[in-house]
């Protein structure tokens, strides 16, 4: 198991078990699970509608009420059927690779990321991940346990250390984009302070098309501060940060608490769903997310 400061792929493997059993419902174009369905018309297992018969349709599939009712034969058609993407970015920020209580926030990513490959591998889907890079090729897609361990080992990477290059965010997300298909599921694991950065609106283009979960990581210490002097280390040298003082206190407010507060207010409003995910928090709790369904879009 991890020591809580750097993920092991065995704690990540195991979380498959936090996940079985728990199925998400089935709800329309955004949050489906397992088989999404495709736009295409064609011979799959969901109908889609009847026209009238035209020579070469196939006969098992005449409509015999639409054509008893009209007089004229008609057929029935199918919706296809495909895979549903799981897209699982990874923000890399150097703020996450840090925590006081259980994990490091960094470690918490990794654990949030293995939970939603191992949904996404129960509901039939594929499944990639990427983090902001400007050098780093996503993983690519794949179903099944194979696609999740693929990435579970990206996790292990990324969250064991700060990566040498991180390119934000932003840049994650304008990867994501370009790899996603209508119908989509994108789950999004960052620092509160990494939305912040973000105009509002690229999360509604995100969210016209696909469903987006977004998770904040954070620990106690950054939303529930003692008041009392905080001491720090930085370039070797020890500094006291004092709470009990009013402006200090809302500038600890200001960088960590706001940022949490407005993206749990903002981004609803965009179609997204949202939770903080403390470090001393299960890892599995915002499973509920998943299926439900979409705040109405302003």
């Amino acid at each position: 198991m991890s020591d809580g400061v750097v993920p092991s792929l065995a704690e990540l493997v195991a979380l498959r078990a936090a996940v079985s059993g728990r199925r998400s419902a089935r709800l329309g174009r955004h949050g489906v699970s397992g088989q999404a369905l495709s736009p295409l018309r064609g011979r799959g297992m969901e109908y889609a509608e009847s026209r009238e018969y035209s020579l070469g349709d196939d006969a098992r599939h005449i409509d015999w009420r639409l054509t008893a009712r009209t007089g004229r034969a008609h057929t029935k058609l199918f919706q296809a059927e495909r895979e549903r993407l799981t897209l699982i970015v990874a923000d890399t920020a150097p703020s996450l690779y840090f925590g006081t209580r259980v994990r490091f926030k960094s470690v918490q990513a990794a654990r949030a990321g293995a939970v939603a490959a191992w949904a996404a591998a129960r509901d039939g889907d594929r499944i990639a991940a990427l983090r902001g890079s400007l050098r780093e090729a996503p993983v690519t897609p794949a179903s099944g346990p194979r696609g999740a361990l693929r990435v579970l080992d990206a996790m292990v990477r990324w969250y064991t250390q700060p990566p040498a290059e991180d390119a934000g965010l932003g840049v994650a997300l304008d990867h994501a984009a370009r790899l996603l298909r209508p119908g989509s599921r994108l789950i999004v694991l960052t620092d509160p302070a990494s939305i912040a950065a973000l105009p509002q609106r690229r999360w509604a283009v995100l969210a016209q098309h696909h469903e987006v979960i977004v998770l904040l990581l954070t620990d106690p210490i950054e939303t529930q501060p003692p008041l009392s002097a905080l001491p720090f280390s930085r370039d070797g040298q020890r500094i006291e940060l004092d709470l009990g003082v009013d402006a200090q206190r809302k500038r600890w407010h200001d960088s960590f608490v706001a940022p949490v507060e407005v993206a749990l207010d903002k981004l609803p409003l965009r179609g997204v769903r949202v939770q903080a995910l403390s470090t001393d928090a299960a890892s599995e709790s915002w499973l509920p997310l998943l299926g439900r369904a979409r705040p109405l879009v302003a």
